[in-house]
């Protein structure tokens, strides 16, 4: 099979891919770009596997790439939304304490989101509580009007479109399974063919770190799935929540915690929890890969993270297994849900990096080798901030790759 040239290749159509490959059409009409998707469409992982949040930058610690990536990608995402026809809605949410250690750390946050400058970032007591969200029973409350939900999958489609539009090329069920050097040109050898690149840019969410690998750049990063499983409500019930319903965060965690979701696909989410997955697309809990598996309980990062968070871990297990237990947490905001409430479910996985000492990356790692950058760790907020965030490898790009910008044509 002969193989296909490229000037560069994007792996990974998700959402970050995606807007990569976007934007460095945009600058450089005249290069030569494919994206590479082992799936056979765009978004099929995390991009489209999230409760569509639009999140405003409240939680992340001052001057890391989330908190200035994800101020700005509020912006620009919903904009970019109503220019391109998306439905959206900025509906606002209401962070949650209970208890007097959630107060305290709910200050915290408010100090957070104002270092951030996240507009119209407010504490609000009963009566204003009352108002956003009748059915919420808190000690104390901080409002974020900016948030908002769209469903990615639909702004991931239009990426998509915009990359062919720009003469860019998506190869899907394309799934890279080497790489190599030939003489001083990288080939990539896939499930579709080979291809011949200058340059690769790795937005491989959940295989992110085995890309990589491939490409014989050691990380010291392992991918560990987690899966986050949610329950909808009944129709019935959905006036128990009018926005954006979340309980303050645990600021030893990267994740946010149980809570209630408005989303743009028709229904409302409870949850999601966060369990370890045995497959990195474990998105039921009998899906398993011996690979994956191996991979995970092999690196040393895993029983490091498992000593110093058994506990937790126990926790959200006994969470996942035991529907009152599920129920509980989210009484911890809505005390009138009862278990009738919960109808269907569903699952989204998080390709969460662990570093060798077992610490849970927080912030975004992108990391640069020669003609490759990798996008090792974009949690959320990376659908929020994809814009942003592609703009910003963009960049990287300019300064790393050989790419030349199209000629300006003389205006007589």
């Amino acid at each position: 099979m002969r193989s296909t040239k490229y000037d560069v290749i994007v792996i990974g159509a998700g959402i970050i891919g995606l807007s990569t490959a976007m934007n460095l059409l945009e600058r450089f009409p005249q290069i030569k770009l494919a994206v590479l998707e082992k799936n056979a469409k765009e978004g099929t992982q995390q991009s489209g596997h999230n409760s569509g949040v639009i999140h405003s930058g409240i939680y992340y610690r001052p001057g890391s790439f989330k908190a200035d990536f994800c101020v700005a990608g509020r912006a620009s995402m919903t904009q970019f939304c109503e220019e391109n026809e998306i439905p959206v809605w900025t509906c606002g949410k209401l962070i949650v304490a209970s208890d007097a250690a959630g107060v305290e750390r709910l200050n915290a946050l408010e100090e957070r989101g104002t270092a951030n400058q996240v507009e119209g970032l407010k504490m609000v007591d009963n009566d204003e509580m009352a108002e956003i969200e009748p059915h919420v029973v808190a000690l104390k409350a901080l409002y974020a009007p900016g948030t908002g939900i769209v469903d990615y999958r639909n702004v991931t489609k239009v990426y998509a479109d915009r990359v062919r539009a720009a003469g860019g090329d998506i190869h899907f069920n394309t799934e890279l399974n080497s790489a190599k050097e030939v003489n001083g040109t990288t080939v990539l050898s896939t499930s579709s063919g080979d291809f011949e690149i200058t340059n690769v840019i790795n937005c491989a969410g959940l295989h992110s770190d085995l890309v990589a690998e491939t490409m014989g750049v050691e990380t010291g990063l392992r991918i560990i799935p987690f899966r986050g499983e949610y329950y909808k409500l009944r129709k019935e019930s959905e006036f128990l929540v009018k926005g954006l319903i979340y309980p303050v965060p645990d600021p030893a965690f990267p994740f946010l915690g149980v809570h209630l979701t408005q989303t743009m696909k028709g229904w409302v989410e409870a949850g999601p929890n966060a369990v370890l997955a045995t497959k990195r697309e474990g998105y039921r809990k009998r899906d398993f890969s011996m690979r994956d598996f191996l991979r995970t309980i092999t690196f040393p990062g895993f029983w490091k993270m498992g000593v110093r968070e058994w506990k937790t871990g126990v926790w959200e297990i006994n969470r996942s297994l035991r529907k009152s237990v599920f129920l509980d947490s989210l009484q911890q905001l809505v005390p009138e849900l009862t278990s009738k409430d919960l109808a269907g479910t569903g699952s989204g996985v998080r390709a969460q990096a662990v570093d060798r000492a077992g610490n849970l990356v927080d912030d975004f790692r992108i990391e640069e080798s020669r003609g490759a950058i990798h996008v090792l760790n974009a949690p959320s907020p990376g659908a929020t901030s994809s814009l942003v965030i592609g703009n910003y490898i963009a960049d990287l790009a300019v300064k790393n790759f050989d790419l030349k910008a199209a000629p300006q044509v003389a205006v007589s």
